[in-house]
């Protein structure tokens, strides 16, 4: 399986990312899955100005690829890309993708979600929410640790 994990502060391409991993698998499998995350415009009912996402590189990517392996040994997946933002990310702008290519369909959907619900709970990343009354750090909530915990 080929697993790649980038974070990197630039926008990425999903197209181009979709054309990448066209080449690099050659047609061995029968279904993509992306997911796209973006930044969400509120937070608790108060208007966000921008989400900072921090990071140790190695640290960060090492967790992610941890995460994409415990998948890998789930499902029968060709290929897994994880791109995460960091840096000072505005509303509506995209701060994750998770592609996943596999034989089928099913595998794939599976896979994804199981990706980016670990990704909320066992990525390793420091995340600040800037609003218009100041600024708080954020955490994983009860509903991610949930989502992550149907996965057992």
């Amino acid at each position: 399986m080929s697993v790649i994990v980038k974070t990197q502060e630039a926008e990425f391409d999903v197209g181009k990312e979709l054309l990448d991993l066209r080449v690099r698998q050659q047609g061995q499998f029968g279904a993509v899955v992306s997911f796209v995350g973006l930044v969400r415009d509120s937070s608790n009912r108060k208007e966000l100005v921008a989400l900072e996402i921090e990071h140790y590189p190695e640290m960060t990517e090492s967790s992610i690829v941890e995460i994409v392996r415990k998948a890998e040994n789930r499902w029968d997946v060709l290929d897994a890309l994880v791109i995460h933002r960091v840096g000072r990310l505005y509303p509506s702008e995209e701060i994750v993708l998770v592609q996943v290519a596999s034989p089928h369909r099913e595998k794939a959907f599976e896979c994804c979600e199981f990706i980016m619900d670990y990704l909320k709970t066992d990525a390793i990343f420091w995340k600040r929410e800037i609003t218009t009354s100041g600024s708080h750090y954020v955490e994983s909530n009860d509903n991610d640790v949930k989502r992550k915990d149907r996965w057992n």
